[in-house]
């Protein structure tokens, strides 16, 4: 058993508002409905972030002060599949850049399927994958005297409380060279109509993908939660701009989880915060970034103005 796993689900049914950790929808079941996700008309993120891949490589090599002769490494941060980052890639081999591709990943398997795709699409491409913690990894090459650009695509630094994501700037700016590039990509504030479906989608896979992840703690942690007493419900508002998910009782229940040898009472409408998506703009990401060295240099955003990709470089302070 996870005993981390245990300990969150403790911790966040137990707290007066109730919540859920995120990075536990990541299981078999919830990776491949996060992938039907991605697919749906409604998740404008990944389509409008391949857009700038896709028709501004060209702009992105000239953003991020690439030189052919001159040896990089490209490291990316939860590559994942690295479709976005293919695009860059075979526009850098095309045109004989001297680098290295970097993937850094938790999971071993998307890892190898990453590898094993690069070598097949892009022969040419140096890869070495790393799998582990970010900042161990960014760690050791920040010893290496030659560039690095690092890629954190698909706003996942916006589901990240904006207190916990001006840590991890901060760690980042830490284990990064004067003069390294990142490639920082968000999704930008817009009106709640593009934004809601999103995250509610008319086929009902977010909706499926928030409650596997109650079928998660029934399955690992023994827990009698009823799906069918549970609704899936997103908010939103532009002023705010933050994206937030919860799951809702339909009616006043109690749950237990065996293995932590607990009930949990819930009353009916009481939410369970299960995600939060953060949007930005420019004022945003500016307090974000802080008191850090890592300075905006460039924007570049698709063609409908959904999503941006922003270039920081770390300078002197």
């Amino acid at each position: 058993m996870n005993t981390n796993f245990k300990k969150d689900i403790d911790l966040g049914l137990s707290a007066p508002h109730k919540t859920l950790p995120s990075k536990y929808f990541y299981d078999k079941i919830g990776d491949a409905l996060f992938v039907e996700i991605m697919n749906m008309p409604e998740y404008y993120l990944t389509e409008a972030e391949f857009d700038i891949f896709k028709n501004q490589n060209q702009e992105l090599i000239k953003a991020l002060q690439l030189e052919p002769s001159t040896f990089f490494e490209l490291v990316e941060l939860g590559a994942g599949d690295g479709t976005k980052t293919k695009q860059l890639l075979k526009a850098l081999d095309d045109q004989n850049y001297n680098f290295e591709y970097v993937p850094i990943d938790i999971s071993e398997h998307a890892l190898l399927n990453l590898k094993s795709s690069v070598a097949s699409e892009l022969p040419n491409v140096k890869i070495r994958p790393k799998q582990g913690d970010y900042f161990n990894v960014l760690a050791d090459l920040k010893k290496t005297e030659h560039p690095i650009i690092v890629l954190f695509l698909g706003s996942n630094i916006g589901n990240l409380p904006d207190s916990r994501a001006k840590e991890f700037i901060h760690k980042l700016n830490d284990n990064l060279k004067i003069g390294d590039r990142v490639l920082l990509g968000v999704d930008l504030i817009k009106s709640k109509d593009i934004v809601l479906p999103a995250y509610n989608d008319a086929q009902g896979i977010t909706k499926r993908f928030n409650l596997n992840l109650l079928t998660r703690i029934n399955t690992e942690l023994g827990a009698d939660f009823d799906l069918n007493s549970f609704e899936h419900k997103p908010e939103y508002t532009e002023e705010e701009g933050i994206a937030r998910s919860f799951l809702v009782s339909t009616k006043n229940q109690t749950v237990t989880v065996r293995s932590l040898n607990k009930s949990f009472h819930f009353t009916e409408g009481e939410k369970i915060h299960t995600e939060t998506s953060r949007k930005y703009n420019d004022r945003i990401l500016e307090d974000i970034l802080g008191q850090s060295s890592l300075k905006i240099c460039d924007r570049l955003t698709d063609s409908k103005q959904l999503f941006a990709d922003y270039v920081l470089e770390k300078k002197n302070r």
